[in-house]
């Protein structure tokens, strides 16, 4: 029997757009607008994530009913609930875009499950008045990495939001892949996401762009109230100190961004949680060579404003913004500069920590080390996930070379590690050598350390796209194996050995496995 324990509070402590008819608008002096899922017509299982079903209370027998398909898929609205689109605003590549708001995303309602706060919402289920010409629908592809990245990154120990379930929908989409007049139709599809709440940036930029300032404080006083509860101050201090405690978890997230070399590829401010929760997976992806410019959105593939080692700097930009639309309610932009100028000043010192860590050194970082080492992996064409992996494999007896030949398979073309760049390689081999010899630990303990930060698996583009071209043709195998696979990417799982390994040659340029639009 599915049941849950439901207490809706965003749409009972909010104010609701006045506005019922499901029309694409401007919509003013509301958090939120109600709306139903369209209805598929012929909605399937493709893959349920168990493990987030029991946080909700559903147990295993509930995820293989009927019900349970009819919800997820939106053919059904549980009783006494009121679906519901969320009003925001934003940056979209640095631009003020104005209202945008969830234009094929709807929120169902808020769960209660040991004393836990989750809001279930369906990505693809249909139009809302935040639609704009859209027409609120996802396919199997997008879909697929969404649900696949979101419970990848959650296992890897990055802050996210999670996937409850994937189900297609029986019905066609139109899509333009590539934003090139190439537009075909596709396999339909709703991801059921799930996060304490997807209050994002934008909602408070949209009432603080029109003035509303009455709707902004209580937008405030409601994401503190239930989800920054050891907030307890008053007055402007609260909402000063909110704004710090959004600036500490927005660090923490991007942290682990970097650590495993993770690359949103969207980092507009509506897609910025305020719970500091990675949000919006479309064109993600990793460093699969080590190219700190690399950015896999098409969109962004002339700026390259959201590249890689961007990533800091962006997320402080948008912190920036999220500043200006909360002074209404502070008025005081000595201590807010002093908010922001902490982001530079947690990750100036937390990333240099996190570096060594990757390297199973505990001594003083080495600036001039770590950036030879950055300029090596980029000049070799490195695959920064194998790299940083096989490298926990040197042992303080070898000698440079045999360090270098330990790491060779994170080469995508090895027989270029020559003359020069050979050298080089084994200069720095031979320092960290050194280093290691330093230390006080074990190999094996050092191996161990390295092995709990520096992840074996991550979800490559091009294993994504495997599972996708695999489920076109109604095989669910590769997803049910990769997300078994993603559950512990910091284990060697001999089984799955195949996965460890560079993207292959027929994906270097292949359409979703290297460059990716929004509609990825």
């Amino acid at each position: 029997m599915m049941k849950f324990t439901i207490q809706d509070t965003f749409t009972t402590q909010l104010p609701a757009d006045q506005e019922t008819v499901n029309t694409r608008r401007q919509v003013y002096e509301a958090a939120y607008s109600f709306v139903t899922p369209r209805v598929p017509s012929n909605p399937a299982f493709v893959h349920v994530a168990e493990e987030v079903a029991a946080f909700l209370g559903l147990s295993k027998e509930a995820t293989k009913t009927d019900d349970f398909l009819k919800l997820v898929s939106g053919s059904m609205v549980y009783p006494n609930t009121k679906p519901y689109a969320m009003a925001y605003a934003g940056h979209q590549f640095g631009n003020w875009a104005g209202q945008l708001g969830d234009g094929r995303a709807i929120n169902l309602f808020e769960v209660i499950h040991n004393n836990q706060r989750f809001t279930l919402q369906l990505k693809g289920a249909g139009a809302t008045p935040y639609s704009r010409s859209a027409d609120g629908l996802a396919v199997l592809r997008s879909s697929i990495r969404e649900h696949l990245c979101s419970e990848a990154m959650y296992y890897l120990g990055v802050p996210t939001t999670r996937s409850l379930s994937l189900v297609t929908t029986g019905d066609k989409v139109l899509r333009d892949v590539l934003y090139n007049g190439n537009a075909a139709y596709e396999d339909g599809a709703v991801v059921c996401r799930v996060a304490p709440s997807f209050i994002r940036f934008g909602n408070f930029q949209l009432f603080a762009a029109r003035k509303d300032i009455k709707n902004l404080k209580a937008l405030a006083d409601y994401t503190i109230h239930y989800f920054y509860p050891d907030i307890t101050t008053s007055g402007k201090e609260k909402y000063l100190q909110f704004y710090q405690e959004v600036v500490n978890r927005t660090v923490e997230m991007v942290l682990h961004w970097q650590r495993v070399g993770f690359v949103h590829g969207v980092m507009n401010t509506d897609n910025m949680s305020i719970l500091g929760l990675t949000i919006d997976y479309g064109p993600y992806g990793w460093l699969e060579d080590y190219d700190p410019d690399w950015t896999p959105n098409t969109t962004d593939a002339e700026g390259r404003r959201y590249r890689f080692k961007n990533q800091p700097d962006i997320a402080l930009w948008n912190l920036v913004q999220l500043g200006n639309a909360l002074y209404p309610l502070i008025e005081d932009i000595n201590a807010m500069e002093q908010v922001l100028n902490s982001y530079s000043r947690q990750f100036d010192s937390q990333f240099p920590i996190l570096q060594q860590q990757k390297l199973g050194l505990q001594a003083e970082y080495d600036t001039s080390f770590q950036d030879e080492l950055i300029t090596l992996l980029t000049a070799s064409e490195t695959d920064m996930t194998i790299f940083y992996r096989n490298l926990a494999n040197v042992l303080k007896t070898n000698t440079s070379e045999e360090a270098l030949a330990k790491i060779i398979l994170a080469f995508y073309q090895p027989d270029k590690i020559v003359t020069t760049l050979k050298t080089s390689w084994l200069n720095w081999m031979e320092l960290y050598l050194e280093k290691i010899k330093a230390e006080v630990g074990s190999d094996e303990e050092r191996k161990e350390a390295m092995n709990k930060v520096n992840p074996k698996y991550v979800l490559r583009n091009y294993m994504a796209q495997l599972a996708i071209e695999a489920a076109e043709k109604q095989d669910y195998s590769v997803i049910d194996e990769l997300y078994t696979l993603l559950k512990n990417p910091y284990e060697e799982q001999p089984q799955y050995e195949k996965w460890f390994a560079k993207r292959p040659n027929w994906a270097r340029h292949k359409v979703g496995c290297s460059m990716l639009s929004c509609s990825s």
